[in-house]
C-alpha cells in the first residue's frame, strides 16, 4: 500500500492564519495591449505638463537665471539667501495663521450647514444653488467684491453696522483684523463645494442607525456625535486634508485684498515666491521655496494620512 505524500503547508501570516499562494505571473493579452496604447498618451501629456514643471522648478532651485539666458549653477546660495531673508519667518507665521483660522471657521460650519440642510424638505434645490453659487463665481471676482463690502467709509458691512450704532471697523486697514477678513471671504467663497459632498455622505447614513439610537434614549446631540461623525470620519478626514494643502498655498485673497499688507500681516508663502519671482526677478530663489513648500505639503499629507489611516477601515 503506497502512501501519499503530505501536501506541505502553507506559510503563515503573524497572526496564525495561512497566507494565500501566490498567483502564477499572466501573460499580456491583447486587450492589455490596447488598454496601454490608450493610456501611453495620457501619460506623456501628463509627465509633459505635471512632472517636468516640477522637475524643471526643482533645477532652477539650484541655478542663477532669468529664463532667457543660459543658467548659472549656484548649488545652495539660493536656499542660503532665503533662509537669511527676515520676511520668510513673517510669511510662515502669517500662513500657519490663515491655516488656523480657516480650520476653526471654515471647516465645522460645512458641516453643520450640511446637517441644516439634510433635514429640510422643501425647496432643498434652491439652497443646495445658494450654498453652490460662490463656488461658481471666479475667485478674483469674489475677491474683489468682498474689497467692496470692506470700504472703511463706504462698504456694505460698515453701512449694515452704522444702522445699529457700531463701527466703523478698518476690516482691511489693521494688521490686527487683516488676516481674519481674508478668512471670512475665503469660506464663504470654498465651502460650498464641502457642504454637497456632506450632504452626498448623510444621504447615505443607514436610517436603522437613527431609530437605534432613538430607542436607546439618545438625544439630538448624542445621535450626532456617536452615529453621524463615526459614518462620516472618511469624508471628514478627506476634506480636512484637502482645506489643510488649499489653505497653505493661499495666495489669490491677500494678492487681490492687502497686497500682503498692512504692515506685511498678510505676506504668505506663495504671495512671498510671488514678490521673488516677478518682482525682484529672483527666480532661483522663488523657486527654492517653492520647493521647500511642496516637500512640507508631502510631508503633511503623509503624516495625515497615516495617522488618520484608521478612520477608513
Amino acid at each position: 500500500m503506497t502512501q501519499t505524500r503530505p501536501s506541505p503547508s502553507a506559510p503563515a501570516a503573524a497572526d496564525g492564519t495561512p497566507e494565500p499562494p501566490p498567483r502564477p505571473r499572466r501573460a499580456l493579452t491583447r486587450q492589455d495591449l490596447t488598454g496601454w496604447v490608450f493610456l501611453i498618451p495620457a501619460l506623456l501629456i501628463f509627465g509633459l505638463f505635471s512632472w517636468w514643471p516640477i522637475i524643471r522648478g526643482l533645477l532652477v532651485s539650484f541655478q542663477d537665471t532669468n529664463l532667457i539666458d543660459e543658467p548659472l549653477w549656484v548649488g545652495m546660495e539660493n536656499f542660503q539667501r532665503l533662509f537669511a531673508d527676515p520676511l520668510l519667518g513673517t510669511a510662515i507665521l502669517n500662513t500657519l495663521l490663515f491655516v488656523g483660522l480657516a480650520v476653526l471657521i471654515g471647516f465645522p460650519l460645512p458641516i453643520v450647514l450640511a446637517a441644516i440642510m439634510s433635514t429640510v424638505r422643501r425647496r432643498g434645490g434652491a439652497y443646495r444653488f445658494l450654498v453652490y453659487l460662490p463656488v461658481v463665481i471666479p475667485p478674483v471676482v469674489s475677491v474683489l467684491l468682498w474689497k467692496w463690502f470692506y470700504e472703511p467709509d463706504s462698504g456694505l458691512f460698515n453701512n449694515l453696522l452704522a444702522l445699529i450704532g457700531a463701527g466703523p471697523f478698518p476690516w482691511l486697514q489693521s494688521p490686527s483684523t487683516a488676516m481674519l477678513s481674508l478668512v471670512i471671504e475665503s469660506t464663504w467663497a470654498g465651502m460650498g463645494g464641502s457642504v454637497l459632498i456632506y450632504l452626498a455622505a448623510l444621504v447615505g447614513i443607514p436610517s436603522e442607525l437613527y431609530e437605534a439610537a432613538e430607542l436607546d434614549g439618545a438625544g439630538i446631540f448624542r445621535r450626532v456625535w456617536h452615529v453621524t461623525l463615526p459614518q462620516l470620519r472618511f469624508v471628514i478626514g478627506l476634506l480636512l486634508l484637502m482645506q489643510l494643502i488649499n489653505t497653505l498655498q493661499v495666495f489669490t485673497e491677500p494678492y487681490v485684498f492687502t497686497g500682503g499688507g498692512p504692515q506685511d500681516a498678510t505676506v504668505t508663502v506663495l504671495l512671498l515666491v510671488f514678490r521673488y519671482a516677478f518682482v525682484n526677478g529672483d527666480y532661483g530663489q522663488a523657486a527654492a521655496l517653492s520647493f521647500l513648500l511642496a516637500i512640507a505639503l508631502g510631508i503633511l499629507s503623509a503624516v495625515y494620512l497615516r495617522v488618520t489611516r484608521r478612520w477608513s477601515r
